[in-house]
């Protein structure tokens, strides 16, 4: 509550600083913004800037060190037997302290009430220190950015200076992240193949990766042959592709080039609505709806479909997939140049001709993108194939027996009493990174096919 009374304190300084800067701006102009050399604007973001960033700063690091300091702070004031329990009481110690101070737990001694008063003490100290400095900076951030204020003051270029910083911060971070993801898979990978061959886990067909993580524990030895999760994710994504892609490019063929505006309106809105709606609500609907629909009617053909099957999983997931490809391949459609029409129809085709032979060409670089978006999102489903597909390791190309898929092997590895020294849990990481570079080669596809077509077409 505190911090969030800081942070709006602060707000408010940087929008006083923003409607000061402008206003003398305009008032050094005589009311002309033509004689400043930037807009008015500017100079109150320049003014903004220099009372919230520095302040913000200093909120930020206090955020970050606060915790490790007020601990040391507070371990340093415990009497010498306490800090001679351990690592682990002394933690198990520290997070009893907290939840006292904090939340009003009882203090099981005291030696934990009083440093429990001592944290309180410490962190209110602190914030008031950390507040009043904030609030100093940006009142002198503040003074100092107005009186620089003048009419050939070039805040236009400082104000943007420091917003490319800010982007060039974001993207930084971006970068990191993805390097830091793939990283720990790839080094968590090496560690499961150190126990498992390449091999054995690329062109194995035996999943079965059950195993004794503790010496207490009596279990298999495990088998780690994936051929059977990637055949699950193979069939279970190409039944939803055929279900998702026709549906999806015909609806939005219809909705930029025939229907009429009132419809529009109306349709893409609703259909749209699908892809609001949580997986695990697919989930509910094919196991309880779809599968003893499909069961029995495969029943009435004479088929054998088990409970839990490929095609239920793969029918429900591509009709969750239809407002990706529909949405996209509309907004590609629809901004396809209206020149490539008018000249289709003047040299006498029909519409369907020119929908055939111009639009979809024109436009097959961004649908090709909301397809393999569509595929991107029909790899990575887990609630759907849980409930309607199941936890079977099958190797099939029957749409009607039961299978799984990779993403919902890596969940099931990590749920429960794990250990990661085990090949069973590191296997998890070893799928992942298999997905990864899954993905990786969709993207390079995609990224082939949209520059040859624009190449063609630009």
């Amino acid at each position: 509550m505190q911090l969030l009374t800081l942070t709006v304190v602060l707000l408010l300084l940087t929008s006083i600083g923003y409607r000061l800067g402008r206003g003398k701006a305009l008032a050094m102009a005589g009311g002309s913004p033509r004689l400043l050399h930037s807009l008015p604007r500017y100079h109150g973001y320049f003014v903004a800037l220099w009372c919230g960033l520095p302040a913000l700063l200093v909120v930020t690091v206090w955020l970050a060190a606060e915790p490790s300091l007020v601990r040391h702070l507070v371990e340093a004031a415990l009497p010498s037997d306490t800090l001679a329990l351990g690592d682990e009481r002394l933690n198990l110690l520290y997070n009893e302290v907290r939840n006292v101070a904090r939340y009003g737990m009882t203090a099981s001694s005291p030696v934990v009430e009083a440093a429990a008063q001592r944290y309180s003490e410490l962190r209110a100290t602190m914030f008031a220190a950390v507040a009043g400095l904030a609030l100093a900076i940006a009142s002198g951030g503040l003074a100092f950015a107005y009186s620089r204020i003048k009419t050939e003051l070039r805040t236009r270029n400082r104000v943007e200076s420091v917003v490319r910083v800010f982007l060039v911060g974001c993207s930084t971070v971006a970068i990191f992240t993805t390097v830091g993801i793939v990283l720990s898979l790839l080094f968590e990978s090496l560690r499961f193949f150190q126990s498992v061959s390449v091999f054995e886990f690329l062109f194995g067909t035996s999943w079965s990766p059950q195993m004794a993580i503790r010496s207490d524990q009596v279990g298999s030895s495990g088998a780690f042959g994936a051929v059977p999760l990637f055949a699950g994710t193979a069939l279970i994504s190409l039944i939803a592709m055929v279900v998702a892609v026709p549906l999806g490019l015909l609806s939005a063929i219809y909705m930029a080039e025939y229907a009429a505006p009132r419809f529009r309106a109306i349709a893409k809105p609703l259909l749209e609505i699908l892809a609001g709606i949580p997986t695990v609500v697919y989930g509910f609907f094919a196991a309880l709806s779809v599968a003893p629909m499909v069961r029995d009617l495969g029943a009435s053909m004479g088929l054998s479909i088990a409970s839990e099957s490929a095609l239920v999983a793969g029918v429900v997931m591509g009709i969750m997939i239809i407002p990706f490809v529909s949405s996209l391949s509309d907004d590609i459609i629809t901004a396809v140049p209206n020149n490539l029409r008018e000249g289709s129809y003047g040299l006498g085709a029909t519409k369907s001709e020119t929908v055939k032979q111009v639009i979809l060409p024109a436009a097959l670089p961004g649908i090709v993108g909301g397809v393999l978006l569509a595929v991107s999102r029909a790899i990575g489903e887990t609630m759907i194939v849980v409930m309607a597909a199941g936890l079977s390791a099958n190797l099939t190309a029957n749409p009607f027996e039961a299978v799984t898929t990779v993403t919902v092997q890596i969940v099931t590895l990590l749920v429960g009493d794990q250990e990661f020294d085990s090949p069973k849990t590191l296997a998890a990481f070893a799928l992942g990174l298999v997905l990864f570079f899954v993905t990786l080669a969709l993207n390079i596809v995609a990224l082939h096919v949209v520059r040859k077509y624009r190449e063609q077409y630009d």
